[in-house]
């Protein structure tokens, strides 16, 4: 049960899904974190960790999301994340705190089923988003146009504290923001990168986000890695209406058939790839 169907000399299908993003409330997960940023030419160094907990479900405009509350996801402080899962995929609805420019891009389809590998499709390509941050100091909040993809690449063999997985499941979100700065009248590029590893029965392992910011107040930009890898794990049994049978509510996904607005993981606790915080300074947000 669970194993990887054949569907041609290259293409794989997973049958159970949803085993490899268990969901059900009470589920906890222990992260060990590292931030290495480089901006000029000065590297510096932090760590953190986070603690990533199922703790309910909550019921929006008749549709009921798993709440995922993270002490320190990215070290960047708590937050609750909203998702569903059912039959389309996993849908992330936001999260507490939220941002200007997440609110516009909610809800997003942040892994779809089924699960092939390989496969890839556009979560969102978004032009004219408020960023929500004034970048330039000149009183006027920017605009961006921003779009993501979310790859899903093959199985691989994860070591992290907690153990050695195999045949985790790798996803890549990948998102390209370019900002309209409203003084200068030029734009300015920036791109953020995670890759995520998910293992049967016990979900996200490990990721690695790299943020590659653009030039603004200098002549050279910062790169900002983050990766969280899995300590400990407590995954409780998930329950039969949970199995990946449920059908998509109605206006989640039909309404988005063609341009998902997805991302930014994957993941922000979870997978992810959302905008988890808001863009300040030169930072552009993780997904």
């Amino acid at each position: 049960m669970g194993e990887p169907a054949v569907l041609g000399a290259e293409a794989l299908q997973i049958v159970h899904p949803e085993e490899y993003f268990p969901d059900e409330m009470g589920s906890r997960w222990k992260y060990r974190g590292q931030i290495v940023e480089s901006p000029l030419q000065t590297i510096a160094t932090k760590q953190f960790e986070n603690i990533s907990t199922v703790k309910g479900t909550e019921t929006q405009k008749g549709v009921t999301m798993k709440v995922y509350h993270d002490t320190n996801p990215g070290n960047h402080g708590p937050s609750d994340s909203y998702y569903r899962r059912d039959a389309a995929g996993i849908v992330y609805y936001g999260s507490q705190p939220g941002t200007p420019l997440e609110k516009q891009l909610v809800p997003y389809q942040i892994v779809r089923f089924p699960l092939m590998i390989p496969s890839s499709f556009q979560q969102f390509n978004r032009t004219g988003v408020t960023l929500g941050s004034d970048l330039d100091n000149d009183g006027k909040d920017e605009k961006a146009d921003v779009e993501a993809t979310v790859t899903v690449g093959g199985r691989e063999t994860v070591s992290v504290p907690a153990g050695s997985y195999p045949d985790c499941i790798r996803l890549e979100a990948r998102l390209t923001m370019r900002i309209h700065l409203t003084r200068e009248k030029r734009m300015v590029e920036g791109t953020d990168v995670m890759t995520a590893w998910f293992a049967k029965g016990i979900g996200l392992v490990k990721y690695v986000e790299r943020q590659e910011l653009p030039v603004l107040k200098s002549d050279r930009g910062v790169v900002t890695e983050i990766t969280e890898e899995l300590e400990e794990a407590q995954v409780k049994t998930q329950a039969a209406s949970l199995g990946g049978g449920e059908a998509a509510p109605q206006g989640v996904l039909a309404h988005h058939a063609g341009d998902h607005e997805l991302l930014q993981v994957l993941f922000p606790s979870r997978l992810g790839a959302k905008p988890r915080q808001a863009v300040a300074a030169e930072r552009l947000p993780a997904h």
